[in-house]
């Protein structure tokens, strides 16, 4: 196989340094709970539980609305204090349940499980049942991704813990102190694809993960750990699906169709939790970054936890050099936050906290026609066409030219002299 890598892209510069020493450290929430009711692709949850309920951590609050969709559960004890539009990293709104956190976080019972005496349909339900979904960003419900057509034979398993956002580093340490929990969540999804082999692909900027991984995997002659350029970004599903298999993902098509499942570390480490312990999806690992914030790391938080009171936790803003930009997720594809008062959901990988200096971005000018953005399209589209198309609402000359396919990634941004 030649260089694990895909055409285009680029190199923005990383920012990993400023968290990628700090351990995971854990946090306990103070204030309310909110539990938005789409933190997914696919139809929203339905509650379960009204206004006056007391509930545990652990329990379901509510649950699939749909065939594509998740359950949801309370991370905290606590009385339900209102079901309300609330609003999300995005600047939209949607209902979600609150809850009154009473700081004591009395759990339900769970039911531990090994593998062996689990048969696959079992398996795929106790995901379902944990209201797990992919946590690197999409969201999609992993109980379906995992029960493909019958006619779409799976033969890889690729983990996906390439990491190419900049500042991000949570998936990193959970790789320096976890990995033999992401080994065993990759053996049960092997379990459900007997004659799939598991790759673990990661970027060449990460050699203490790579060797972390390998140590883990050493004796198990169905996973591999597959070493990748580093280059953003390499953790699209159909860029890392290319740059392992060498297979391409047809537009509109699922990797299923290219024979592959794709995962990140924190959701395989969510399904053995689930698997082995139980426990339903609960936590997460959130990198808070940037030099406008006083103690960058990696820190287990409570799903539901507001970004808010996540900054409180940690000892708040760099007072001597505040942030000028809040941007949920990585700087690449995050969304700009207008307010902190918004909930932790699944799919919240960071938070990162930019300086003047970090936030700068040059006065837009007009296209010179340099081809950058073509040259760096890892979909292989015409960007500045787009752009043209998207400023005179052309739609139908958008859609004529791919823009569906855009994976929004700014990698054509990044490039852009003008």
């Amino acid at each position: 196989m030649g260089k694990c890598t895909f055409k285009g892209g680029v190199h923005p510069f990383d920012g990993k340094e400023l968290s990628k020493d700090k351990p995971i450290k854990e946090l306990f929430p103070e204030g309310d709970m909110v539990y938005p009711l789409s933190q997914h692709i696919g139809a929203p949850a339905v509650p379960v539980v009204a206004k006056g309920d007391y509930v545990l951590a652990g329990q379901l609050i509510a649950e699939a609305g749909g065939f594509v969709s998740a359950n949801i559960h309370s991370s905290v004890s606590g009385t339900v204090k209102a079901i309300e539009p609330r609003t999300l990293a995005t600047g939209g709104k949607c209902n979600s349940i609150v809850i009154e956190n009473d700081g004591e976080y009395k759990e339900v019972e769970y039911v531990p499980k090994t593998l062996a005496e689990l048969s696959r349909d079992e398996i795929r339900e106790r995901i379902k049942a944990a209201g797990v979904v992919g946590m690197g960003g999409a969201g999609f419900p992993t109980h379906v991704k995992l029960n493909p057509p019958k006619d779409t034979p799976i033969d890889h398993i690729l983990i996906n813990a390439a990491e190419c956002e900049p500042y991000l580093t949570c998936d990193y340490r959970l790789m320096l102190e976890e990995p033999e929990r992401i080994v065993r969540g990759l053996q049960i999804m092997l379990k459900l694809h007997p004659n799939a082999k598991g790759v673990i692909g990661i970027e060449m900027n990460k050699p203490e993960a790579i060797a972390s991984m390998q140590k883990a995997c050493e004796g198990i002659d169905n996973i591999t750990v597959q070493p990748l350029v580093t280059k953003f970004p390499q953790g699209s599903e159909k860029h890392l699906i290319y740059a392992i298999t060498k297979r391409e993902v047809k537009s509109g098509a699922l990797p299923a169709s290219a024979g592959c499942i794709v995962d990140n570390v924190d959701t395989v480490v969510a399904i053995e939790r689930a698997i082995c312990k139980g426990r339903p999806l609960m936590r997460r690992i959130v990198t808070v970054s940037g030099k406008g914030i006083k103690n960058p790391g990696n820190y287990k938080i409570r799903i539901g936890m507001t970004l808010r009171d996540l900054v409180d936790a940690i000892g708040g803003f760099n007072e001597e050099n505040p942030p000028v930009k809040l941007i949920a997720g990585g700087p690449m594809m995050g969304p700009t936050l207008y307010t902190l008062d918004v909930a932790s959901v699944k799919t919240t990988s960071g938070l990162l906290c930019f300086t003047k200096d970090e936030a700068y971005i040059p006065e837009e000018r007009n296209c010179i026609r340099c081809g950058k953005c073509v040259e760096h399209c890892p979909m292989g589209l015409m960007p500045f066409m787009l752009n043209a198309f998207a400023i005179k609402g052309d739609g139908e000359g958008f859609v004529k030219h791919h823009g569906l396919d855009c994976i929004e990634c700014g990698s054509c941004s990044y490039e852009c002299p003008a």
